[in-house]
């Protein structure tokens, strides 16, 4: 047993140091001619610190690897005179103008439409719909796609070794739903309750716990749970089952609360229905910010190499030790909030969950458990 502990320890050491190597060269900054095609002269780009770590962090028409390298993803836009489709390897990286029913082309990550001599309509752009298929909603795909092939394969397992002990996939899924079960469901729901909102709650963990790890794998990785968006859909599903589910007695407590005087309830009131509201705004900027933050951080450290770089070689080198030194430890760090971030998100809603099912006690038949009996004599 020790020494299958060591072996991953060993895995683990050996991912992250992966990991950091390489983002480190796939952050690197590349030298490139001017975008005129008739200049004969070729100048290097200035390292531009805020705009490496924004286009990592925000989403994007084509999914950058490393370098200049990157997957073109599916364009999709609707506008008044319908739709046009086509690859966005021929915006070419912003530089290029793509023809359909009208011209397109890209601005700082969004599609615009410009006139012949490349001016942008802004009145015509506003009326744009992207339904494209961007590098957030490919990861999601991915995402999706791993979690069916995962679940689907523990639930062929269930059926083929039935009544016989985990093992493979199967045993390293079950603890983790046993965790969210007996840990985040029936303690914040209730026993009674719980079993109704169990899909949901597993759902929400796996597909942020799924997403923040594939976020941080190598060269590919996705900020998707750091998407605004993203987290903002988790947690109006809530906010939406929360108030479908809730109860009277949920909603008498945040409309008049019993026992409080009419004056008070003048104040009370409006910060109940206000906290409505704020839990699951709490929920999405929690999200958000965390998967967001550990991304800047570490992309800002790494920043620093070609800062100093471009100042002295050597002192590019001596500081790239200390940012690698650092990233490791910020990799570690983020592979325990990944799975703090679902774990959160999940027990927070299932507290919710539990608050609209309650249904309250009667103060006049409650019993103290706590007093001990008086035997009569």
């Amino acid at each position: 047993m020790a020494n299958k502990i060591n072996i991953l320890k060993h895995i683990l050491i050996a991912f992250v140091l992966v990991f950091t190597t390489s983002t480190i060269f796939a952050s690197e900054p590349t030298a490139s001619a001017n975008h005129n095609p008739h200049s004969t002269t070729s100048t290097v780009e200035k390292f531009n610190a805020g705009k490496m770590i924004m286009e990592h962090v925000s989403d994007a028409h084509d999914w950058h690897l490393w370098g200049r390298t990157a997957i073109p993803l599916p364009v999709i836009i609707k506008t008044d005179k319908g739709f046009d489709f086509f690859s966005s390897s021929k915006f070419e990286h912003g530089h290029a103008t793509v023809k359909g029913n009208y011209n397109y082309k890209l601005e700082e990550g969004s599609i615009v439409i410009v006139d012949d001599a490349g001016v942008v309509n802004e009145e015509a752009s506003s009326k744009i719909t992207d339904f494209s298929i961007t590098k957030n909603v490919t990861s999601m795909f991915i995402t999706m796609l791993l979690m069916l092939w995962v679940f689907i394969s523990v639930a062929k397992a269930y059926t083929k070794n039935k009544g016989k002990a985990p093992k493979g996939l199967q045993s390293f899924v079950e603890p983790i739903i046993m965790f969210v079960r007996d840990d985040l469901a029936k303690p914040s729901i209730g026993e009674k309750h719980y079993q109704r909102f169990l899909p949901f709650l597993l759902t929400v963990f796996f597909f942020i716990l799924f997403s923040n790890y594939i976020g941080l794998i190598p060269v590919i990785g996705v900020n998707l749970t750091g998407s605004i968006s993203v987290a903002m859909v988790l947690a109006g599903f809530s906010l939406i089952i929360t108030f479908v589910i809730a109860n009277k007695h949920y909603w008498h407590h945040i409309f008049a609360m019993p026992g409080v005087p009419i004056p008070v309830l003048i104040i009370l009131t409006p910060i109940e229905i206000l906290g409505l509201f704020l839990r699951p705004f709490v929920l999405m900027i929690r999200l958000f910010a965390n998967i967001t933050a550990g991304h800047i951080i570490a992309l800002a450290f790494f920043s620093l190499i070609f800062i100093f770089g471009e100042m002295n070689t050597g002192l590019g080198l001596g500081v790239s030790v200390l940012t690698l030194v650092f990233t490791v430890f910020m990799t570690c760090l983020e592979l325990l909030v990944a799975f703090l971030q679902a774990y959160v998100f999940t027990l927070l809603t299932a507290i919710y969950f539990g608050a609209a099912v309650d249904e309250g006690h009667d103060v006049h038949n409650h019993v103290d458990d706590h007093k001990p009996a008086v035997a009569h004599h």
